[in-house]
């Protein structure tokens, strides 16, 4: 029997190679990016058609390869910054022409010039599928300008996987936005099917930051600084209201390198948790610089992750000053033993003799438990605080008082609501009974039913209404819109116009007229019928459609229009707080009971919970 194992040829080697090395477009971008970077470019541009897949080309003004460097670069396993295995434990660089262009020359066209300054002329070298077809020398300007024509050309059941181009797109994006956050002294410029998105001009830290995300981020930014003899720490922390329900704006860079790291991620998060709710999130871009013998960066193959000597001991750190940034510029409480910066430039001591001490008014003849008629309350203008109005518009009182309650219930009966659960007939003791309905802390809508009573989730309920509403009008590309008077621009980030772009046609279903308006900027027309009533801030809407969007595709991973649904019906229905009418109240049950699914919530919780007689009774000991 002959032998059955052999050496796989070098094409198919370096393919496979390939595949663990460039996974999309966006490795592609990142490996060039990196090596240009080590080249010492002050100026780097990327250039891309089809999101990648037809062209990504780098230009660099960087020290440019010999004609031997050109050709050895595209050959397995050649570095020039690793000499031996010590030296993994103490790189600073990125990639250094040649860790990764193998890999990306076996599965594309590639086409390479490069000249050093001392050179009169540079070279040109063609390859295809790994296989050199040309070489000649080439006159241009000092640097490297290198061309990935056909990413996957001859390994189609790899392309055939890739994204759609803005899905593809915002993951190159994604690995643009961590490099050049990384190097702000560098100028970068990005270009995509002959459109500028990005320009970069060579900044500080803090404008490269509002150059990348938004003039409006200038005064999100609080800035953070911590020396030590363990880590050197320095960067920028968002300001708590400015938090979103989606991650995306965390950027840790340990010695220019980005990295994703749970463990530090909580340390920011705990210094922010008595200012931010579970499920936001704040921007922060913080730089840690340390000894590279003290991390390992070669954990993961892509070297997002690291590991650490001492990472308790930078973790701490990492979350002190956070904490003393957010108190230094009065976001949260501290101590100062020089100044009380909380009370700063609050009272003087001329304004203490204008307080005036609040008064209170009450009735000494009022008795709860008298049987006699007592006289009305005085209606507060607060309706939120004293009660609720009834059909007649005529203000009732706060329950507290018991007395004028009973009294006005004997005057006029209750207004007459009739409700049934879906499949349930009207002898069913879960029916609810002819009684008026009664809104419980701005929360919850009471109704007295034959078995007892029903509580419902005012905005559960609303949720459920506009979200099935919503997905009729996806599906059935109907949806109605009003004009707004005045149209709102909205001026997005780069990643968040390329995703409203891609769902344009969809958000137009909702019933938004939106038409693109410029660079990141899109102007809204109108808005959905259902929402005309309500005093809505169209930008605003807008905006958290997205982040709700985003949010809904990473936490439930669903399809396109249904994460839409849900973030339009989050966004614009009816919130905890809201005091609500008779008819409102009638009007939200009505809807809810004709929902396929009214006892649930969009989020998979109820909607509606009940409370039998016997159950109230057992909490009075009867």
């Amino acid at each position: 029997m002959s032998d059955i194992i052999q050496l796989l040829p070098e094409s198919v080697a370096n393919q496979i190679a390939a595949g663990e090395v460039v996974q999309r477009p966006a490795s592609a971008v990142k490996e060039l990016l990196e090596n240009a970077i080590d080249a010492g470019a002050n100026k780097i541009q990327l250039i891309l058609k089809d999101a990648g897949k037809a062209l990504i080309q780098v230009i660099d003004n960087g020290c440019g390869m010999s004609i031997s460097d050109a050709r050895m670069c595209f050959e397995r396993h050649a570095t020039s910054k690793v000499r031996k295995a010590e030296d993994l434990f103490s790189i600073r660089t990125m990639g250094f022409r040649g860790e990764a262009m193998a890999s990306i020359a076996a599965i594309a066209q590639v086409e390479m010039k490069t000249r050093r300054y001392e050179d009169e002329l540079g070279t040109l070298i063609e390859l295809d599928g790994a296989s050199i077809t040309k070489q000649e020398p080439v006159a241009m300007p000092e640097g490297t300008n290198i061309c990935i024509k056909n990413l996957f050309f001859n390994t189609p059941a790899r392309r055939n996987f890739l994204k759609s181009n803005p899905a593809e797109m915002r993951h190159i994006m994604d690995e643009f936005q961590r490099i050049s956050l990384a190097n702000p002294s560098i100028s970068f410029s990005l270009h995509h099917d002959g459109m500028e998105i990005f320009r970069l001009p060579s900044s500080p830290l803090k404008q490269r930051i509002v150059h990348l995300f938004g003039n409006n981020y200038n005064e999100r930014l609080i800035p953070v600084e911590e020396d030590t003899t363990i880590i050197n720490l320095k960067g920028f922390i968002g300001k708590p209201q400015f938090a979103k329900k989606t991650r995306g704006e965390q950027f840790f860079f340990v010695n220019n390198r980005f990295i994703k790291d749970a463990y530090l991620n909580h340390a920011v998060s705990k210094a922010y948790e008595d200012l931010l709710s579970d499920d936001n999130f704040p921007l922060y871009v913080l730089f840690i610089d340390i000894d590279p013998a003290k991390i390992d960066v070669n954990v993961h193959p892509t070297k997002t992750e690291i590991k650490y000597l001492d990472e308790k001991s930078i973790y701490a750190i990492i979350h002190s000053a956070v904490k003393r940034s957010l108190g230094r510029f009065n976001i949260s409480p501290t101590i100062d033993f020089d100044q009380e910066t909380a009370f700063s430039g609050m009272i003087s001591p001329k304004s203490l003799d204008e307080i005036v001490p609040p008064s209170i008014s009450f009735n000494p003849d009022f008795n709860p438990f008298s049987d006699e008629k007592t006289e009305k309350a005085p209606a507060s203008s607060d309706r939120g605080f004293s009660g609720f109005r009834n059909m007649e518009g005529r203000e009732q009182p706060s329950t507290k008082n018991w007395g004028s309650l009973y009294e006005i219930s004997k005057e006029k009966p209750a207004e007459q609501v009739i409700m049934e659960l879906p499949g349930n007939g009207p002898d069913d003791k879960y029916a609810p009974i002819q009684k008026q309905l009664m809104q419980l802390h701005n929360k919850y809508i009471i109704s007295q039913i034959k078995s007892g009573l029903m509580l419902i989730d005012q905005q559960a309920a609303h949720e459920r209404i506009l979200y099935e509403r919503f997905s009729v009008n996806l599906e059935d590309r109907k949806g109605a819109s009003q004009q707004s008077l005045f149209p709102q621009t909205v001026t997005l980030s780069p990643n968040d116009y390329e995703l409203a772009k891609s769902l344009l046609d969809d958000i137009k279903s909702l019933g938004f007229e939106v038409r693109e308006f410029g660079k990141n900027t899109l102007v809204i027309e109108g808005i959905p019928v259902d929402l005309g009533s309500n005093q809505v801030n169209e930008t605003q809407l807008f905006e958290h459609l997205i982040e709700g969007f985003k949010n809904s595709q990473q936490e439930l991973k669903l399809d396109k229009r249904d994460s839409l649904a849900r973030s339009m019906a989050r966004n614009s229905s009816i919130k905890s707080g809201t005091v609500l009418g008779q008819e409102e109240m009638n009007m939200l049950i009505e809807k809810l009971f004709a929902c396929k699914a009214p006892n649930f919530s969009i989020s998979g919780k109820p909607v509606i919970q009940t409370m039998s007689l016997a159950e109230i009774d057992k909490k009075f000991d009867k």
